[in-house]
């Protein structure tokens, strides 16, 4: 069988973690997180930033700090990971789905104004497949209406929108190191502050709601509980082996754009005969191929390709259910909008296999997608 994902090791992630052994310190904040760290800010631009144990944990951090109360609203797609829409549950905020964008499948940006109500306090935006939303108009939107912005940029590494690296975009970013995306640490994640506003609670939230970072730095000669907050931080041999990947990720994001590409160019002409419908990028998006999906035109289609490939010896598979119509968000949130086109996509969607190395299979990949979309 080929898998969906396999996890990609650059060669230097075990000497870094012998290293980190050899260093004496394998709690949080360790030099290796601090070599993250400062690669996360030269590459993002971030004010700050910090790594966390996971995206859901960076996301919680977020909406810590945006002091968020019971009842308080926040704007969000539908079409995402349980952790976009908890983070705010978990503080009492009720989620709002909003409908996603039939093109890049990104919450739609026209949708979102008619959604706000005397309760809103954020939007929170998906970069979908690691393509941007559309956010001059959101910021504009959030900037008229004084809301937060925060930014699930969990599929966002090395993407940019106009030029702008994604998660530094709103107010607070939040990125994944998990297994399934580009760059990796086993479980892990990172937030981002846009500018200082943010900084500093946000090192104490992360550090229990002590000032302990500051001690450390000589900034106050004993630390204490300050705030609320929990433990947000990574071991430090998880940001050993990130640090190793971080190193690579250029080459990383080059050699997945090869794969992304050969599935693009093979899927133009299904996609012509209407068998199927490519992703669709932006002209002043930047993306990173974290995936490759194809619209199939039913959910009968797309099971029936699902299946067929798996006979043939390769894992694809569909992606979210939507959070409006799951146990969870009709117990704590509410729609913002019609969301034809999330239950639509929902139905439709199918990802390909997408991981360096899978590049010697593409050919088996491919002639086996290729019967099981025309018989």
């Amino acid at each position: 069988m080929i898998p969906f994902n396999k996890p990609f090791m650059t060669g230097k992630e075990l000497v870094n973690i012998t290293h980190a052994h050899a260093n004496g310190h394998l709690s949080g904040d360790g030099p290796f997180t601090k070599q993250c760290h400062a690669w996360l800010n030269a590459r993002t631009g971030a004010s700050a930033s910090l790594l966390t144990h996971s995206c859901t944990a960076a996301l919680e951090m977020a909406a810590l700090l945006l002091d968020l109360e019971d009842g308080d609203e926040v704007i969000m797609p539908s079409y995402t990971f349980v952790s976009t829409s908890n983070a705010f549950v978990l503080r009492g905020a009720v989620p709002v789905f909003v409908d996603i964008r039939a093109d890049t499948l990104n919450i739609d940006e026209a949708l979102i104004e008619a959604a706000i109500t005397p309760r809103t306090k954020a939007i929170c935006v998906v970069h979908y497949a690691g393509v941007s939303c559309e956010m001059d108009t959101i910021l504009a939107i959030a900037a008229s209406h004084g809301l937060a912005v925060v930014e699930d940029a969990a599929q966002g590494i090395m993407s940019s929108y106009k030029g702008g690296p994604l998660g530094t975009l709103g107010d607070l970013g939040a990125l994944s190191f998990h297994e399934t995306k580009n760059i990796i640490s086993g479980e892990g994640g990172a937030l981002l502050c846009r500018d200082s506003t943010h900084a500093e609670r946000a090192e104490i939230i992360r550090e229990k709601g002590t000032n302990r970072s500051r001690f450390f730095r000589g900034q106050v000669d004993k630390y204490t509980w300050v705030d609320v907050g929990s433990s947000f931080l990574p071991g430090e041999i998880t940001a050993a082996f990130l640090s190793a990947q971080m190193d690579a990720a250029e080459d990383i994001t080059e050699r997945r754009l090869a794969i992304w590409d050969r599935y693009h160019a093979w899927a133009e002409a299904h996609e012509a005969a209407g068998l199927l419908t490519r992703p669709t990028i932006p002209a002043h998006c930047t993306h990173n191929a974290h995936m490759y999906y194809m619209l199939l035109p039913s959910l009968e289609i797309r099971t029936r390709f699902i299946q067929d490939l798996r006979e043939r010896g390769v894992q694809a598979v569909f992606h979210y259910i939507p959070l409006h119509s799951s146990p969870g968000g009709l117990a704590h949130g509410r729609t913002g909008s019609d969301v034809s086109v999330t239950d639509d996509i929902s139905q439709r969607l199918v990802r390909m296999p997408l991981w360096i190395g899978v590049e010697d299979r593409l050919p088996e990949i491919l002639a086996a997608a290729d019967r099981a979309l025309v018989g």
